[in-house]
């Protein structure tokens, strides 16, 4: 299934793509932050609409468009846009359920429609949801800073899948939107037959009157859209949850059969007529430039077409994907005739790099710098203190290895574009195609594909405008970029490597009286916006402390700072990005902390949580469930407990772990989960194995290394991922909540490795406190 994406809502001007987009989110976010009273007055004026397109959708012959996310066929067919990339996530079946709720129509009838480039999808969550509160914090700034961020996001209008916002930034405007249409249509059904629409209501499709008259959405959705324009959503009030019939029941996945089938498109099955293919050849020293190449032998091999340098049209990614591009009728003769290439590289500076280097300069910033305090409560000098315990910890670069290789398929001809990619940003690869090839950002088109596996990797650009900076040299025949593994491992935009140290002072009775954590990495914003956005990378970066400093144990006396040390190597978000490893440096060290107090973790957590009942409840719900199954656990098993909050979601794990001869094997995992409103709970158990296996992926053998300023690890030979034969069977415990929903995507991967850890230290007594986790590490 491919959802097809253009651009209508683009801002023509003038001079090309050049000067479109980035330019006026720079006077955005820069004008609306300096504009002093301008801003005050703009601030307190309420967001603009999120129900209208810019322009009408387009949609085919007889059907009807009710609003910027609702069209009804004379059939009776509904269909919904999804503006957010379906990457295995289950976008494409809890979206639509959100407007079918609303709109009482039966999810079967629902079809997925093309979303375009407009400001009303883009995602206002993902900008709310990067700010640095602490999530017990409440108050008007809080509340006033998330109101005019959304405000703001809603000005930028980036459609953005990821931060595991997707349903939480649908929620309110998806169900309105579906509200609004069976609004117009009761309202059609009420003129036509003269009535009271309180004698009305709306079942499968239907308007049903009290005297049993029904009339189908299809055959008023010509009259709704007359005489129901002027309803708006100030007009409708939506289901309370005792009221829903699809919210919250497991069904199937929608996108599941075409899979099976092999059907489902991805972004590397694009096959416009007369497509080409090309491989690269790209710098092996981070950083590195084309300083000359030979192309004579690779011409003149079989069906090769072209030879591309694309490194002066990368603009702000030249850094991470210069290199030499080799066009041919397929992939494997482009891929043969890139490797004949003969080239020679400005290494620059990176070719001194390393990963001891790397890991030297966090620990120097760590012994000079104080870093800044996300979180700094009570005071710092405490009495009574009977023990202190301290730990260093530390994780690796990461890498992030979805299975479809990094590809874009891209078309220019006639002054058009034309982009066929598996992206997690398509605003983005609109701007980068029109930037690419000097056009203006209405001239771009783009056909959003499925995506096989995204975690953060396709929220980048690189391989749009290298593919768009070829294809402007194939005389206007679609070309089909497509990354080798390696390129992709040793290209790739890395999770952050961190150091972290830990201090904690406790009384007499093992109570904590005072915790102090201070880690050091590079911030993936600092390149981020640069790079995709044409925004400034500098200032503070919340990422590089999340799940450190918003842990919600209570403890009187606490600091958390972070020190950044901007980095060489090329960074970028990753699933759970800064969670999937400051949670393994917190739990683990709260486990020792628990060990030299004489108590077990889980205790010693409930008591750390009295005014937390929802982690409580969440901890709770995990342990009772692998309780059921410990009286039958072999021998040489242990269990390992972690709790933690990320992306509003609170999660906690137990890991059942052995130890057979020298390797930590993982069986069986219980994941408990408080996501708010469980919108599809078939989807959030399936997003908890796919986490669970992702994080013992990066937990067990995960780890991108760097010498000479060369990344070591090529494939997954040496950068392996969890086969079937080690994946463990996991048991998810949904509790129950009232609450909206909350991210699902991300929230199950940072517990994992600490309830791993825990359980190596049970059966063999040492304390890992490096990822991955090895045993025979030196404690630190």
């Amino acid at each position: 299934m491919s959802v097809e994406t253009r651009s209508p809502d683009a801002v023509s001007s003038g001079t090309g793509a050049s000067s479109g987009t980035s330019r006026r989110r720079r006077f955005l976010l820069g004008g609306l932050v300096a504009g002093g009273a301008l801003l005050v007055g703009w601030g307190m004026r309420p967001p603009r609409q999120r129900l209208h397109t810019s322009l009408p959708l387009e949609v085919e012959a007889g059907v009807v468009a009710l609003n910027g996310w609702v069209a009804i066929a004379p059939d009776g067919t509904v269909s919904v846009v999804v503006p957010r990339s379906e990457m295995g996530q289950g976008v494409h079946t809890a979206l639509p359920m959100l407007v079918a709720e609303e709109l009482d129509v039966p999810l079967a009838k629902v079809a997925i429609m093309a979303a375009p480039v407009d400001k009303i999808f883009g995602n206002l969550a993902v900008l709310r949801e990067n700010l640095a509160f602490h999530p017990d914090e409440r108050g008007n700034v809080k509340d006033g800073t998330q109101w005019m961020l959304g405000k703001i996001g809603r000005e930028l209008g980036i459609m953005f899948t990821g931060g595991s916002t997707s349903v939480k930034d649908a929620w309110q405007p998806m169900r309105e939107a579906g509200a609004v249409a069976r609004a117009m249509l009761v309202k059609a059904a009420a003129d036509e037959w003269k009535s009271p629409a309180g004698d009305l209501r709306t079942e499968d499709g239907f308007v049903i009157h009290r005297d049993g008259r029904r009339a189908s959405y299809g055959s008023l959705a010509a009259r709704a859209a007359q005489v129901g324009a002027g309803i708006d959503v100030g007009d409708v009030r939506l289901k309370e949850p005792s009221a829903f019939r699809l919210i919250g029941k497991p069904l199937p996945r929608r996108d599941t059969p075409a899979k099976v089938d092999g059907s489902a498109l991805f972004g590397i099955d694009a096959r416009p007529p007369g497509l080409l293919y090309a491989a690269l050849k790209m710098s092996p020293v981070l950083g590195g430039a084309v300083a000359w190449f030979d192309a004579s032998q690779a011409k003149s091999m079989p069906g090769v077409s072209a030879v591309v340098d694309v490194s002066s049209s990368l603009g702000p990614y030249a850094g991470a994907g210069a290199g030499v591009a080799v066009v041919a009728r397929s992939w494997w003769q482009a891929k043969l005739a890139a490797a004949a290439l003969v080239v020679r590289w400005h290494e620059h500076d990176s070719a001194g790099l390393s990963t001891e280097s790397i890991f030297a300069g966090f620990a120097a910033a760590l012994d000079n710098e104080a870093g800044y305090a996300y979180f700094e409560s009570g005071i710092r000098d405490v009495a009574g203190v009977a023990r202190t315990v301290t730990a260093e910890y530390r994780a690796p670069f990461l890498a992030h290895a979805a299975m479809e290789p990094v590809n874009c398929t891209a078309q220019v001809a006639g002054g058009k574009v034309r982009l066929w990619a598996s992206t997690q940003v398509p605003s983005i690869a609109v701007d980068v195609a029109a930037k690419v090839a000097g056009v203006a950002r209405e001239d771009v088109a783009i056909e959003v594909m499925l995506l096989g596996g995204g975690f953060g990797r396709r929220l980048e650009g690189d391989m749009v405008a290298q593919a768009v900076a070829v294809a402007l040299r194939t005389g206007g025949q679609p070309v089909q970029l497509i990354w080798t593994r390696e390129d992709d491992t040793t290209h790739d935009v890395y999770r952050p490597a961190a150091l972290a140290r830990f201090g904690a002072s406790l009384d007499a009775r093992g109570r904590i009286l005072a915790w102090d954590n201070k880690s050091a990495s590079g911030a993936i914003a600092h390149q981020y916006f640069p790079r995709n956005l044409g925004l400034p990378g500098m200032g503070r970066d919340k990422t590089t402390a999340e799940g450190e400093y918003d842990m919600q144990y209570e403890i009187a006396n606490r600091r958390s700072a972070h020190v950044i040390v901007d980095s060489a190597v090329p960074l970028g978000y990753w699933r759970s990005v800064g969670h999937s490893h400051n949670a393994f440096f917190k739990e683990a060290f709260l486990d020792e902390v628990a060990h030299a107090a004489g108590q077990d973790g889980v205790s010693y957590r409930r008591a750390l949580l009295a005014q937390h009942p929802r982690h409580l409840a969440v901890l709770d719900a995990a342990v009772k469930a692998a309780a059921k199954g410990a009286p039958g656990m072999p021998a040489g098993r242990a269990h390992g407990v972690a709790l933690h909050q990320s992306f509003g979601s609170i999660v906690a794990q137990v890991a059942e772990v052995s130890v057979e001869g020298g390797e930590i094997r993982v069986h069986r995992v219980w994941c408990a989960i408080d996501c708010g409103i469980a919108v599809n709970p078939n989807i959030v158990a399936q997003q908890m194995e796919s986490a669970v296996v992702f994080a013992l992926s990066a937990a067990l053998g995960g780890e991108i290394t760097i010498k000479d300023g060369r990344v070591q690890q090529q494939n997954f030979g040496d950068y392996p991922v969890l086969r079937f034969d080690r994946a463990p069977v996991v048991e998810t415990i949904i509790v129950p909540s009232a609450e909206p929903p909350e991210g699902v995507g991300e929230p199950g991967v940072p517990p994992l490795a600490p309830a791993v850890a825990s359980a190596v230290f049970k059966l063999t007594g040492q304390r890992l406190r490096s990822l991955p986790l090895r045993l025979g590490q030196a404690a630190a």
